[in-house]
């Protein structure tokens, strides 16, 4: 087992990944930039060794820089946590290449995954099923509409290189083909250097299922049953939750066994994520093969409460070269979890990033409420990374008792000085659609934020309005009496005061 392993990332997935490490009794190596200086991970960690630099690019996408500090530390893995260089197959062979362990897949399973025109071939020559469409990419508008025409409209033109829902467009009839490609083709240059695109059939009202998946290096693979992640604006998730409302036993094994399918026709070796489009539209229920994510997944905890496996002790122990320390039969699912992500986004204006910095900090607690965090009063909050500042969850008896908590949860939850999610994230759970299990990923673009979430800013600001008010009578109070018991007794003098004797306000 590993002595000292380098976590390549910020945050509350370097804390994630920090503490099971600790509990293992591995020394763990926190990087950090200028800006990180003052952040949890950095402290938290056995040593911590500064990047330089404020963005980025100087400093957690720098490959250089995080193999110095892993040979300056005496780091003997990296962990690269998600994000940033986790899905870089580059990075993974320099640590490799470095004499370091990997704990991730193999850098020719990345390099397979990542792209989504190789991933699709790869996968039909497994028999794994994919949504209806082309393999191999198109070269202009023109060959697209000619690929329509067969395949069928609606259709998706996607990015090859695609990821974080850029360089997607559905296109619904030959009249938007060719600005739809035009715009696609060059966010996905913009974005990841590659402006191939290619077209599959689009399916109406579908739902975003996932299956966790670990395989070690000795040929042994599990699946962790589904994760339901269909709550997403712009492909990105917001709530996700385990088991799906829509998937029984039955499917749960047919998904997982195509999962460690998929994942055996690369050779992938770790923990992965085999994503699915679910529809019905069909009157029975079909999966087709997404993509996989080649690291662990942001809503990983859902499955750990689910099944009471730690996702990353055993993800040290395969890139230590050890076994899994379970078989198939030793999994089990137990009652609901629901994950919230808590970003830094204002959903009254369109999810627009948000910026400031945290003077107050309240995390919910109470019965089977976890939460991931690399908050603190005092962190400030830029533009320059992801805008995910933490990670609710919840575990239930069942879904309802879920729901209940969750919303609980997040009412609780204050985070003073930057507008995020969570109002958003407590609209869904209390529209009646989520609450039956009958929605699908065009769930938030039904709501009107502006008016569900307006609603609870107004009620905050009358509350915190109210809360001045009482802070400075009672400061006017303390002042006239002299002393505290003086204020106090004239404060409850003023509250049991008949009402009709009570000056307007």
């Amino acid at each position: 087992m590993f002595k000292r392993i380098l976590i390549a990332n910020r945050g509350e997935i370097a804390l994630r990944v920090m503490r099971t490490a600790h509990e293992m009794g591995i020394e763990t190596v926190a990087v950090y930039s200028d800006f990180d200086a003052r952040a949890l991970h950095a402290r938290l960690a056995t040593f911590a060794v500064p990047l330089g630099g404020t963005l980025p690019r100087d400093s957690y996408l720098s490959i250089e820089r995080l193999l110095a500090a892993a040979k300056r530390s005496g780091a003997e893995a990296i962990h690269p946590g998600y994000g940033f260089l986790s899905e870089n197959e580059a990075f993974a062979q320099a640590v490799v290449d470095g004499g370091l362990a990997w704990i991730g897949p193999p850098p020719a399973a990345i390099l397979a995954m990542g792209d989504k025109i190789e991933s699709r071939r790869a996968m039909k020559a497994a028999s794994v099923p994919v949504v209806p469409g082309l393999i191999d990419p198109v070269a202009d508008p023109a060959a697209a509409l000619a690929a329509a025409r067969t395949i069928g409209y609606p259709v998706a033109l996607k990015a090859s290189a695609g990821g974080g829902g850029k360089g997607i467009r559905v296109v619904r009839d030959p009249s938007g083909m060719e600005g739809a490609f035009r715009t696609a083709s060059g966010e996905a240059q913009a974005a990841f250097g590659d402006g191939r695109l290619y077209l599959e059939r689009y399916l109406e009202r579908p739902r975003h299922v996932e299956i966790q998946v670990l395989l070690d290096a000795r040929g042994n693979g599990v699946h962790l049953g589904e994760r339901d992640c269909s709550v997403q604006r712009r492909h990105q998730k917001i709530v996700e939750e385990s088991p799906s409302p829509v998937v029984d036993a039955e499917l749960r094994e047919r998904m997982g066994a195509i999962a460690l399918q998929a994942a055996r026709a690369v050779g992938y070796v770790n923990a992965g994520t085999v994503e699915f489009l679910y529809t019905a539209a069909s009157g029975s229920p079909e999966v087709f093969f997404l993509e996989m994510n080649t690291r662990l997944q942001v809503e990983h905890p859902i499955t750990e409460v689910l099944t009471g496996i730690d996702l990353v002790r055993e993800q040290i122990r395969i890139a230590a070269g050890e076994a899994l320390s379970f078989g198939q039969a030793d999994v089990t699912w137990r009652g609901h979890a629901i994950e919230v992500r808590i970003n830094a986004e204002d959903p009254t204006n369109g999810f627009l990033p948000a910026t400031g910095t945290i003077h107050n900090l309240r995390l919910p607690g109470g019965p089977w409420v976890r939460i991931d965090s690399g908050l603190y009063r005092g962190m400030e909050v830029g533009l320059s990374y992801d805008p995910l500042l933490a990670k609710l969850i919840v575990w239930g008896p069942d879904r309802p008792a879920a729901i209940a908590r969750m919303r609980r949860a997040l009412k609780e939850l204050n985070i003073g000085g930057v507008r995020t999610s969570a109002p958003a994230a407590l609209a869904v759970l209390e529209d009646a659609r989520f609450q039956q299990g009958d929605f699908d990923t065009h769930l938030l673009e039904t709501i009107d934020f502006k008016v569900r979430v307006g609603d609870q800013v107004q009620a905050a600001a009358v509350a915190a309005a109210l809360h001045r008010w009482h802070e400075a009578r009672r400061r006017a109070l303390a002042g006239a009496g002299g002393d505290r018991n003086a204020w106090l007794e004239r404060g409850r003098a003023e509250a049991l005061r008949p009402a009709s004797t009570k000056g307007g306000r």
